[in-house]
């Protein structure tokens, strides 16, 4: 006999639009099968997104299979369905009864969030990154949720002190966990420049290469850059990069002196004090500086935004900021970005 439980007792973040309970049990085992309706990749890929999710905790190497007909029984079934308008790319159904677990949403983003909301239903245990010898009981009932903020975001400092790529996977991975959809990727500022631009290679080399403290630094190489970019859509993530300015550019200014109005390149800086530093606003260079930084971080970037900061730039005379600021707004236009 499956044990009762409460689905309304579930801790669930962000809470869900509504929850009905009905006081079972389903029992996730590894015997349970992953089916997808029909042969979306999509759904299939975040099918097997689910899987490996469940394998650490519980050891259970659990099939993948796409069906044209209804789900057999000791199965979590995704379904791609037209659900009200209401619900959106992001919202989905949750069914849970003895026999099945039911996931219905408009396409696939709606159920990678589903899929969060499933790991937090299952005893916490779940999220462990070794085999748990123990029963895996989820409470039965319905869920309907999608979200009331259509931009969720994070922001990631990898300027000051420097994130290696797996680092920046795990952040990814926790913000996928509570439904967050943008994560803003802070790139460059007076400690650190972290982006390879091919065009202006002494960013990285030179402006990359310390940190906070004076401890190393680093970088991403583009690969590198994409394959973070690639890795937070596969969870309906959207990258924005930030390559702040006018201030908060000792990095580049450090690695290129004729980015200064006096063509002499500032020292490397590790402290935490800003508003000190200023491209010189009046160069023909900055803006062609500019433009080739924008132009390889857009064709990296799939996302709609570009952000270019803008903040504390206490020694840029105002007069000299407005029409800075106006004539990148422009660039990164002319980039195909917002």
């Amino acid at each position: 006999k499956k044990p009762q439980m409460d689905l309304l007792e579930a801790t669930l973040l962000p809470k869900p639009i509504a929850v009905s309970a009905t006081g079972s049990s389903f029992e996730l085992n590894n015997k349970t099968k992953i089916l997808v309706n029909g042969h979306s990749e999509e759904l299939i890929r975040t099918a097997k997104y689910l899987a490996s999710l469940l394998k650490p905790s519980t050891g259970f190497d659990l099939n993948v299979e796409s069906i044209s007909d209804q789900p057999s029984s000791n199965s979590i079934y995704f379904a791609i369905v037209e659900l009200d308008s209401v619900f959106g790319n992001e919202g989905y159904k949750l069914i849970i009864n003895e026999e099945n677990v039911i996931i219905e949403s408009n396409g696939a983003e709606g159920a990678v969030r589903a899929i969060q909301t499933l790991r937090q239903i299952l005893p916490n245990e779940i999220e462990s990154s070794s085999i748990q010898q123990k029963s895996w009981f989820m409470a039965t009932g319905e869920i309907q949720d999608y979200p009331q903020y259509g931009y969720r975001g994070s922001m990631l400092d990898v300027a000051r002190h420097f994130f290696g790529l797996e680092d920046v996977k795990r952040y990814i991975d926790l913000m996928a966990a509570y439904k967050l959809n943008v994560l803003h990727l802070h790139l460059s500022d007076d400690q650190g420049w972290r982006i390879e631009i091919k065009s202006w290679p002494n960013l990285t080399t030179h402006g990359g290469s310390t940190q906070v403290g004076g401890a190393k630094g680093g970088f991403y190489t583009q690969e590198q850059y994409k394959e973070i970019v690639n890795y937070a859509a596969t969870r309906y993530i959207t990258v924005i990069p930030e390559i702040d300015m006018p201030g908060h550019t000792n990095a580049a200014l450090a690695s290129y002196p004729e980015l200064n109005c006096n063509g002499e390149a500032t020292e490397l800086y590790t402290g935490i004090e800003v508003g000190f530093s200023t491209l010189c606003t009046d160069k023909e260079i900055t803006y062609k500086f500019i433009d080739d930084v924008i132009r390889e971080l857009s064709e990296m970037t799939p996302g709609p935004y570009i952000h270019i900061g803008g903040d504390e730039s206490h020694v840029t005379p105002m007069e000299d900021y407005i029409p800075f600021v106006n004539k990148v707004q422009d660039i990164v236009i002319s980039h195909g970005k917002k």
